[in-house]
Parts: C-alpha cells; sequence; structure tokens
C-alpha cells in the first residue's frame, strides 16, 4: 500500500468533508451536512475526529439569534488530503494498465 494512503481520512464521510473544504477558505455546517448528506450529530462527530487529527479548524460565530459554525481545512489537512488523493490516483492507475491475471483478478503489488 501507497505509504500516501491515509486510514482515517479514506473513511467516505471524512473523505467528502476535506473534499468540499479543499477549495475553499471557511465552509458552513450546514452546507457540508446538506451536501454530504448526513444528519447533525453524524457530520458533528467526523468534524471533531478531523480537528482532533489536527486536519480540520471549526469556527462558532454569534450571528443575532443564530449560531454558525464553519469548518475550514488546515495546512496539515490539506497535504494529507493532497497526499490521500495522489495515493487514489496511483491505485486507479495501477487497476486501469495492470491485466488482469490468468483466472480473471487483478494483482496487487
Amino acid at each position: 500500500m501507497d505509504p500516501r494512503f491515509d486510514e482515517f481520512l479514506h473513511v467516505p464521510a471524512r473523505l467528502s468533508i476535506v473534499a468540499l473544504l479543499a477549495p475553499a477558505a471557511w465552509v458552513d455546517f450546514g452546507f457540508l451536512r446538506d451536501a454530504i448528506g448526513t444528519s447533525d450529530s453524524a457530520l458533528s462527530k467526523h468534524v471533531s475526529a478531523l480537528a482532533e487529527a489536527g486536519y480540520v479548524t471549526v469556527r462558532k460565530d454569534q450571528q443575532s439569534r443564530a449560531r454558525r459554525t464553519s469548518v475550514q481545512l488546515t495546512p496539515q489537512g490539506r497535504q494529507a488530503f493532497q497526499r490521500h488523493a495522489a495515493a487514489l490516483e496511483l491505485i486507479v492507475a495501477a487497476a486501469a494498465t495492470e491485466p488482469p491475471g490468468p483466472d480473471g483478478s487483478i494483482p496487487h503489488s
């Protein structure tokens, strides 16, 4: 397995979160929830895990009566996402170029 492959980040919800955060400065919690199609509590658990790992920063702003939560990818999180994406690209490229074995299975490196 490529050492850049990040098992922690590969969890589908976490990977979706960092992919959505990558092109943005700050992203609203509600947007993340709706884009991923998950509940507030499930998203909160994943965002907390990502924050604990140093991959995201969470900001809570008080706007009138509503409290807005925004999430941002940290430099460490951006690097981890870029490394992980590169590892995934290599996996996809290998799958596209390695011919199946005699039994039809794809060889693993």
